[in-house]
């Protein structure tokens, strides 16, 4: 269930499977799965949103949301609830993902931003030097997982039916029928949404966002969610710019106030820009968590010999 808009992964599915996924096949986690049903009738008619400047303000609460016939404070309750069952996932797979030395990546983006597009551009650089797999999230259809395999990369489609984000029991899920490669990267693409995949931690190493140049400048301001927790910012389509009227100086400083330590690149795989950037910091990523998880087993062996 989204913490905000109420839909269920309970219907979610993956290929190799001719069912809906009942979140209970997922055998390193906890299976209870509380269903809130309760509706709290305190709404109070005319709304509480803010009215200001002929605006209506549903964010302004505790919840920062809005449901019909719940209070902010059984939203907040549910809203917890929901996200600290997530996190549990997400612990095991990030401590999966450690152990087989998996640099695991969360692309966030809205529907049309290019996701699919960079990934292929990627895998096709990468193949051959990095053992890389990719999880794919969309409501319905496997035509992303289908143009990843044909770069010759292992990837699973999770089709969440009417969720709009992928969570992290999907996600363990996936990664144990994909078979992920030790010491490769983990790319999660998660469904178009520029709102509720915010919310999911995955168990993800890093999280990239992606915006491209034609959605406009606002777009880090009017969701900021989404910005927030990226460690790489990618601004895609950068070879449109000369036929739109987007300032892009402006896009930059938005983004920064929200993510002010996040990475921006500007890229385009069409024309190539930023590219190389792109994969260098993979590359630096990838190492760094090698680098960190052998000086980790070093310590142990050394603690291990002083013992004796």
């Amino acid at each position: 269930m989204c913490t905000t808009c109420g839909c269920s992964g309970d219907g979610a599915t993956f290929e190799g499977e001719n069912h809906a996924h009942p979140h209970g096949a997922h055998h390193h986690h906890d299976h209870a799965h509380p269903h809130e049903h309760e509706h709290e009738h305190d709404h109070p008619h005319p709304h509480d949103g803010a009215h200001d400047n002929g605006s209506l303000d549903y964010g302004s609460g505790p919840a920062r949301s809005h449901a019909p016939g719940l209070s902010q404070a059984r939203m907040v309750e549910i809203e917890r609830n929901i996200l600290s069952k997530n996190d549990s996932y997400a612990a095991a797979n990030r401590a999966r993902f450690a152990q087989n030395g998996n640099l695991a990546l969360n692309l966030l983006a809205g529907p049309g931003a290019g996701k699919t597009t960079l990934l292929v551009e990627t895998l096709k650089t990468l193949a051959g030097t990095i053992a890389c797999s990719v999880i794919e999230g969309d409501q319905q259809t496997s035509n992303d997982a289908e143009r990843i395999r044909a770069t010759g990369t292992p990837a699973i489609q999770v089709n969440t039916g009417k969720g709009c984000h992928l969570d992290a029991h999907m996600v363990g899920h996936a990664a144990e029928h994909l078979g992920v490669s030790m010491g490769g990267i983990l790319f999660i693409e998660n469904v178009g949404n520029l709102v509720c995949p915010a919310a999911f931690d995955l168990g993800e190493k890093r999280r990239v966002t992606l915006l491209s140049v034609t959605e406009g400048e606002d777009k880090p301001l009017k969701y900021p969610d989404i910005f927030e927790k990226a460690d790489m910012v990618l601004l895609t389509k950068t070879d449109l710019l000369p036929y739109l009227d987007v300032d892009v100086a402006a896009l930059e400083s938005n983004v920064r106030r929200i993510a002010p330590a996040a990475r921006i690149l500007h890229v385009s795989t069409r024309n190539g820009q930023g590219m190389a950037q792109w994969l260098d910091w993979l590359k630096d990523e990838r190492r760094a968590l090698l680098d960190g998880l052998a000086a980790q087993a070093q310590a142990r062996a050394d603690m291990l010999r002083a013992a004796e």
